[in-house]
């Protein structure tokens, strides 16, 4: 069991900033790759930008660029900047994670361990 808890999420203006924290607990968070997801208003849940146990990212070509994936072992924490925000950007965004050795938080299918999810809005 891995368990998933969020902050960091809120109201900004278009073209500012957030960073949102995942703090992990329940597995060795180092083991394990980390993801970032996020479902708009009437859209599907999609992966926005993941990163694996050794810290290689990869994102969503509507978010490169603009946002950063990181983790810290020592804090079993992952974290996700986004600059530049777009009122698109708009969503709720959960932290994913899985079983260590997995890879699907990075294949856009999702582990099994959700966060509850912290709501973004992007809007002037």
């Amino acid at each position: 069991q891995v368990q998933l808890v969020e902050s960091g999420g809120g109201l900004v203006q278009p073209g500012g900033s957030l960073r949102l924290s995942c703090a992990a607990s329940g597995s060795i968070f180092s083991l394990i790759a980390m993801g970032w997801y996020r479902q708009r208003p009437g859209m599907q849940r999609e992966l926005v930008a993941a990163i694996s146990s050794g810290g290689n990212p990869n994102y969503a070509d509507s978010v490169k660029g603009r946002f950063t994936i990181s983790r810290d072992n020592a804090k079993n924490t992952v974290y996700l900047k986004m600059n530049s925000l777009k009122p698109e950007d708009t969503a709720v965004y959960y932290c994913n994670a899985d079983r260590p050795f997995s890879s699907r938080p990075l294949s856009g299918v999702g582990g099994d361990y959700w966060g509850q999810g912290t709501q973004v809005t992007v809007s002037s």
